[in-house]
């Protein structure tokens, strides 16, 4: 019988100290920081793990940030590793928040972990949540990473059964451009031995 997600998490929180610097996604972060307005400075990251590397990346530029994670083991960490981060541990399919409340919303390694089905559904709430103007990064994962154009199983990560789920990216965008984002960037990044597609849309302004 295969773990639920957030029990592997849990595993992977026991090494993180000994992986943490393995995926660097510093320009990624700070080609995406570079798009934004900066005037509400608040950030949602869904997914945020131990609060690293992306909650501190913007906490130590001044912004709030709020950290949703559904691995107790990392919320621990993030009080550790990113304090001044407002962490809640739940499920990123399950919380909610008003309207236009954030600036910037982050999803990374994270959308893939959840069903294909669902991506849609929390792609619209994250653009409910976004103020106008504000922008989206988030990691998605691809044949590039799976072997199959549409994806619905489990692929082992550090010695661990994950479990992952994607659309093709025509369908992808298709679903980001009904919902009325603007993709601003679209690109595949090797990161880590990893090749995953890694997208920022925004959502427009009036």
């Amino acid at each position: 019988m295969k773990k639920p997600l957030h029990e592997v998490y849990d595993t992977f929180a026991h090494t993180y100290e000994a992986s943490r610097g393995h995926f660097d996604i510093s320009d990624l972060l700070d080609n995406f920081y570079a798009r934004l307005p900066l005037a509400n400075r608040a950030l949602l990251d869904l997914g945020c793990g131990a609060g690293e590397p992306v909650a501190q990346y913007f906490l130590d530029r001044d912004w709030s940030v709020v950290g949703v994670d559904f691995s107790e083991k990392m919320i621990e960490l993030a009080g550790r590793y990113a304090p001044a981060m407002q962490a809640l541990q739940s499920d990123i399919t399950e919380v909610d928040f008003y309207a236009n409340q954030f600036e910037a919303i982050t999803a990374t390694y994270s959308l893939f972990h959840i069903g294909s089905n669902q991506h849609a559904i929390l792609f619209k709430k994250m653009y409910e949540w976004l103020l106008p103007g504000g922008k989206v990064l988030f990691t998605y994962a691809t044949r590039e990473y799976t072997g199959s154009e549409a994806f619905d199983g489990y692929k082992i990560f550090l010695g661990q059964e994950l479990y992952y789920s994607h659309k093709p990216p025509s369908d992808l965008y298709a679903d980001l451009k009904h919902i009325g984002f603007y993709i601003d960037v679209a690109e595949y990044k090797s990161i880590g031995d990893e090749v995953f597609l890694w997208v920022t849309m925004s959502k427009p302004e009036g």
